[in-house]
């Protein structure tokens, strides 16, 4: 058996006692400056040294070393008429503070060098779509021109809370406003959604001029759209032609409807930022130009807008100069 007095003086017991409220005796608490007033006048050898280091007054200094000497409960330091020196307890404590002040000064200029150094870890959250189609070329290109950033990509079509998974980043399409959410957005690019097929699928069928004809196409649909839903299509002048159509291959999201048509599969609608690579490199045309089934907006999602570090700054600015250069 373990007697009681033992227990409560361990420091797991200390720890206990804090957690519930109770007062630590030997907790510092106070003001860092007043350990910089210590720890300067055992450096520079006098309280007029340490008073003009850190700009403060003579009087201010004493009062501060004063009173971490009340909370400790010991004289740090020795002081006569001529001289002030560190006591044994003061020595001992001076190398442990100054070295804590180093570390706490380390991890300041750590922190307000990445507002303006871009490095470290970067955690992207995307849809599938964007993810897989739209997000590999940049991000390599991003980190050819910032190599101390990583990049951690997380792909799902379920928007992710940003502090909960700890994400820098989130991009989201949406085809109306955001909902209220406190995080900052910024838009990237506005899009449209339009018909797309590959060139050796054209070659075999005449393309249609008009959205009435795609009822006798074979169309590559995402399953938002259902199994038999009408497909809504708006002209550059305004008009609107609904038409009702049975697509031949429903899959799941526009990653998976870009490499179907690609392979022949027939027409379907592709946003335009996931279709711009196929088509410039001749592996998709447009199909009824004119014509969009939708548009939508890509937002840039993050804890703390234009306060956010320099990595997750530069990584927004780069995707909204990319992707606006690219249409």
């Amino acid at each position: 058996m373990v007697d009681d007095s033992e227990t409560s003086s361990t420091p797991g017991n200390a720890n206990i006692q804090r957690l519930k409220g109770g007062a630590d005796p030997h907790q510092l608490g106070g003001s860092l400056d007043d350990l910089r007033a210590f720890c300067a006048i055992v450096d520079f050898g006098t309280v007029s040294a340490a008073a003009r280091e850190l700009g403060e007054t003579k009087g201010s200094i004493s009062r501060r070393v004063s009173r971490l000497e009340r909370r400790l409960g010991t004289a740090l330091l020795a002081r006569t008429p001529r001289a002030v020196t560190p006591t044994e307890e003061g020595t001992a404590f001076h190398a442990r503070a100054r070295d804590a002040l180093a570390l706490l000064a380390d991890a300041s200029e750590e922190v307000h060098a990445a507002q303006s150094v871009p490095r470290g870890n970067l955690r992207v959250t995307a849809p599938i779509d964007i993810g897989i189609d739209v997000l590999p070329d940049l991000i390599a290109s991003f980190r050819r021109e910032y190599p101390q950033v990583t990049v951690e990509l997380l792909l799902t079509s379920t928007p992710l809370d940003l502090a909960t998974h700890r994400i820098d980043l989130a991009l989201r399409a949406t085809a109306g406003d955001l909902p209220d959410m406190d995080y900052r957005a910024a838009p990237l690019v506005d899009f449209a959604i339009r018909l797309y097929a590959a060139p050796a699928w054209l070659a075999g069928h005449d393309a249609p001029t008009e959205p009435a004809e795609l009822a006798g196409h074979d169309l590559v649909m995402p399953q938002d759209y259902g199994a038999a839903a009408p497909l809504t299509l708006r002209s550059a002048r305004g008009r609107t032609e609904t038409i009702p159509v049975r697509p031949v291959i429903r899959t799941g999201d526009y990653a998976s409807v870009h490499r179907i048509l690609r392979a022949g599969g027939g027409i379907g609608p592709l946003p335009e930022i996931i279709a711009a690579p196929a088509l410039a490199a001749g592996e998709l045309h447009p199909v009824l130009p004119d014509w969009s089934a939708g548009s939508a907006r890509l937002h840039a999602i993050s804890l703390r807008g234009r306060e956010a570090p320099a990595r997750v700054r530069l990584f927004r600015d780069f995707i909204r100069g990319s992707l606006q250069h690219a249409r």
